[in-house]
């Protein structure tokens, strides 16, 4: 989607002037850039140089079971995320909210309300159908943001700080700092490298789920290649003050999420569940193939078909979707056990006091 809102406040991202409508693109006139406007679902706004650290949320191979590609009811980690998100940043109606690295837009479409203008930017162009039909969407770069200075009261940002470096953290808080007005509050779920001692569960789950998948249980390809580019800069609980600190944000609020039981429930019951599933699809897809003559079955990849089995039985509200909210409430569990030790990751709310020192 792309209102006459989002056009108002949108800038160049290589001089930050202000962009005119031209026929079917947005030009601008002091750096005489132009933009087009063929795709109407969302406005591509990537400055002109490109950085060389980029993420691999870019890789096709990241998406190729679509798993993006619509959006389910949240439930699950992403449950857990999305309350956190509404407690702390508590929306009202006249808010101005930026979803920085929004991904498939589904934080986005869960928190549609009314007289609330919602903008996501992502460096990668994967939105959900849901996300480009009903929200404003921008694809561009976090370290160069093509807005106007203080459009925005709020905004927020999922598993997006662990990817970057050093260097490119610094320019998105700039960056965040910039388009946010004065008092404005940024979200961030993310962590640190240092970890309690919590983090030998974490470890043994992680272990288990590795044993299991050697011997074909589940498989964790997706999962190693969404991690591949954390770079982790941050150290420690400290080391995010002081860098928050620098960028004009200070630390309002912050509490910790070991998912020690949503970790056990995520990374093996479910994924040994889905595994199982697809492969089931796949044999049936074998089987049919060869009494109807034709050899190897050919269509679609067996894990999409069972994700997509599984959305839908999700969106029925049933069994499947009864299941999935009793586990949900188990993983609440973690927050309200260990939600006060100081961990790797965390909720945090930040709040703008003054200027970046940089901009």
């Amino acid at each position: 989607m792309i209102s006459e809102a989002l056009r108002s406040l949108v800038r160049c991202p290589d001089c930050r002037g202000r962009l005119q409508t031209s026929s079917s693109e947005l030009m601008c006139p002091k750096c005489d850039r132009h933009y087009p406007t063929a795709d109407h679902s969302f406005l591509d706004l990537r400055p002109s140089s490109r950085f060389d650290e980029t993420t691999k949320y870019l890789d096709e191979k990241l998406h190729e079971d679509e798993r993006y590609e619509t959006v389910s009811l949240p439930l699950l980690s992403t449950a857990i995320r999305n309350d956190m998100l509404n407690k702390f940043l508590d929306f009202e109606a006249g808010d101005r909210v930026l979803d920085l690295g929004c991904g498939s837009g589904r934080f986005l479409v869960w928190n549609t309300l009314p007289r609330i203008h919602l903008v996501g930017i992502d460096v990668s162009p994967h939105f959900a159908l849901e996300a480009r039909n009903n929200i404003d969407l921008l694809l561009g770069d976090l370290r160069r943001l093509p807005v106007e200075d203080g459009a925005f009261s709020k905004a927020y940002s999922f598993d997006v700080l662990e990817h970057l470096s050093r260097d490119d953290l610094v320019s998105m808080l700039d960056e965040a700092n910039r388009v946010l007005e004065p008092g404005g509050r940024l979200f961030v779920y993310s962590h640190v490298r240092q970890n309690s001692i919590l983090a030998i569960g974490l470890r043994a789950i992680n272990r288990l789920a590795s044993g299991l998948e050697a011997i074909g249980l589940l498989d964790l390809t997706h999962e190693r290649l969404r991690k591949s580019d954390h770079r982790n800069p941050l150290a420690d609980i400290d080391d995010l003050h002081s860098l928050v600190t620098v960028a004009g944000f200070r630390v309002r609020r912050i509490r910790y999420y070991t998912p020690l039981i949503g970790g056990f429930i995520e990374n093996i019951l479910l994924r040994v569940a889905e595994h199982a599933l697809s492969n089931r699809i796949k044999a049936r897809k074998v089987i049919g193939a060869g009494e109807t003559g034709k050899g190897h079955a050919s269509p679609s990849n067996p894990m999409q078909i069972a994700r997509a089995d599984a959305k839908r039985w999700i969106a029925k509200r049933g069994v499947v979707y009864l299941v999935l909210r009793c586990m949900t409430w188990l993983m609440k569990i973690d927050l309200w056990l260990f939600g006060r030790i100081k961990s790797g990751p965390f909720f945090t709310l930040l709040e703008k006091t003054s200027t970046s020192s940089s901009t």
